[in-house]
């Protein structure tokens, strides 16, 4: 049976990639980007070939409550079953450079949002004998690095809701997901995570590996993963003992005070999820 799909961050990396999988199989979505022009374009790209009404473009902003509002009266016209939070904007340096602005900015995106869109949504999502919403988080959510404070604190923040709504929604009809990818080959991270990334040895995975395993949990899947090796081990074993590999992270803070801080927007586009 198909699904019915809101996807926030549509016009990023991993937003593209799972658009196109989803749409592929015969699923509807409707694609939600702040970019008028860069959904608009995505939609006719995505929508040759596909059945009449399978792609939907929507330009909003999930920050704002006139933009949920919108994707609300969208997903009941469409009964949407499932909700992929992807959206989110990225964060990376030492905290001492960043501007508030920015610290929140990135909070509101990447964490209150996906929230606010979340409860929105689920009177909708409760209509259908199964529905899904699958949050789009990160690694750095669950093993802290330097100079993603900001960055995963938000996600941390979102694997904690997707836990807590999992659990108080587990006797109903909506399941409650959360995919942790790693770093992702993506316009999402700038010259300056790359040449981090590099230094650090940091292994990445593409936006359409990322895509299948969001695919996957769509259709039964874990309720939460995280993508990668070694990655997926560190977090099990940060997990255990958190302060236990502190002591591993020598080559990061190096690389961190390396790089020059640059200026960062104080109202930065959101993309994808993940770095």
């Amino acid at each position: 049976m198909s699904l019915s799909v809101v996807l926030t961050g549509a016009t990023g990396g991993i937003g593209r990639a799972i658009a196109q999988a989803l749409i592929a199989r015969g699923d509807r979505v409707v694609l939600v980007s702040r970019s008028a022009d860069e959904v608009g374009l995505l939609a006719r790209q995505l929508g040759r070939g596909a059945a009449a009404g399978s792609v939907e473009a929507l330009a909003v902003d999930i920050t704002r409550a006139e933009g949920r509002a919108a994707i609300l009266r969208v997903a009941a016209e469409r009964r949407c079953d499932t909700l992929i939070n992807n959206a989110a904007i990225p964060s990376f340096g030492a905290l001492e450079t960043l501007d508030d602005a920015h610290i929140e900015a990135v909070i509101s995106t990447d964490l209150v949002a996906p929230m606010l869109l979340t409860r929105a949504l689920l009177p909708v999502l409760r209509l259908h004998p199964r529905a899904t919403v699958l949050n789009l988080g990160s690694t750095l959510g669950r093993l802290g690095l330097p100079g993603f404070t900001v960055y995963g604190a938000a996600k941390s923040g979102l694997r904690g809701f997707s836990e807590a709504l999992r659990r108080e929604l587990s006797d109903g009809p909506i399941r409650v997901c959360h995919l942790a990818p790693r770093a992702t080959r993506t316009a999402f991270n700038d010259a300056r995570v790359d040449a981090y990334n590099r230094a650090t040895g940091t292994r990445s995975d593409s936006p359409e590996r990322v895509a299948a395993a969001a695919v996957a949990m769509l259709d039964g899947g874990p309720a939460e993963r995280f993508l990668g090796f070694p990655e997926a081990l560190a977090v099990r074993l940060n997990g255990l003992v958190p302060t236990w590999l502190d002591a591993a992270f020598g080559a990061h803070r190096a690389a961190l005070r390396a790089e020059r801080a640059t200026p960062i927007p104080s109202q930065p586009i959101p993309l994808e999820s993940h770095e």
